[in-house]
């Protein structure tokens, strides 16, 4: 079961560099000059994809476990 923790471990990765690119958007948007509502608009959308990005890692994490529960 060698292959479920690799995956597992390929898609934990991919969900925490999405993590990380919704804190670098989300900090570059809280530096730009933008009014209330355009602010608001673009965190909503990376708000969207950190909730991805959660799912990814969490869903990485569990196929990790169930691979070494069988391996």
């Amino acid at each position: 079961m060698d292959w479920l923790v690799i995956a597992g471990t390929a898609l934990t990765v991919v969900g925490l560099g999405l993590l990380g690119y919704c804190i670098f958007s989300a900090v570059q948007v809280k530096r730009s000059d933008l009014d209330d509502e355009t602010m608001r608009a673009n965190l909503q959308k990376i708000v969207a994809v950190n909730m991805g990005a959660l799912f990814l890692s969490v869903l990485g994490l569990m196929i990790v476990v169930v691979g070494v529960m069988l391996g």
